[in-house]
């Protein structure tokens, strides 16, 4: 699963389905963050993204939910939604390849009993494992909570709910994505310009 940055569209050409539509009999729906079965790369600034991705929410979110949630965050794995932590959730059995969150609900009666959602805290590139920072953990965040709140995937690559958790805005993931000399390429052509509209500058000032 890779997110692009999200900007939540309402054009009407995009499909958008929905697990429920009104997945929750109650108010708050409680949540619970695990802060004891931790892995060893787990960030403690990933706690306040979670709380981000929650107010995202409670804000209107993407604009697609019929009702407006409200969260309450409970020290409880009884909670309606329980949100733990792995390494790499590739390597999870159940979890597709490359996913960065897995949410799972359970169904009763038409309406959501718990939901399970699972983040990891980082996933390889290449034959590099690379930690997700706050930025990225931020927007994993938010678009899983979207399905424990019964969205699932959007075909608008702007919105929260495409199924693809790349920052294209985020400076690491454009230095995975590009070798040193194009790197190095970038960096020559900006000095260039640069000095070029300063010559410009100096010549119109003389």
């Amino acid at each position: 699963m890779v997110l692009s940055f999200p900007i939540a569209s309402a054009a009407s050409e995009y499909s958008y389905p929905k697990t429920l539509d009104q997945p929750w009999d109650h108010s708050p729906i409680t949540v619970y963050i695990d802060n004891k079965s931790l892995p060893p790369h787990y960030n403690p600034s990933y706690y306040k993204e979670i709380e981000k991705a929650l107010n995202y929410w409670e804000e209107g979110g993407n604009g697609k939910l019929s009702y407006t949630p409200v969260f309450k965050i409970v020290d409880s794995e009884n909670a309606d939604i329980r949100i733990t932590w792995v390494e790499n959730l590739e390597k999870n059995e159940s979890a597709p390849e490359g996913v960065g969150g897995l949410t799972t609900p359970t169904i009763e009666n038409g309406r959501f009993v718990h939901v399970d959602m699972v983040l990891g805290v980082g996933d390889y590139k290449g034959t590099d494992w690379i930690q997700y920072d706050d930025a990225t953990m931020h927007i994993l965040a938010e678009h899983e909570l979207g399905h424990a709140l019964g969205l699932e995937h959007s075909n608008d690559k702007q919105d929260i709910m495409y199924p693809d958790y790349k920052q294209q805005n985020d400076l690491n993931s454009f230095l995975e994505d590009n070798s040193p000399l194009m790197i190095a390429g970038y960096i020559i052509f900006a000095a260039v310009v640069f000095l070029v509209v300063r010559w410009l500058l100096e010549r119109i000032k003389g």
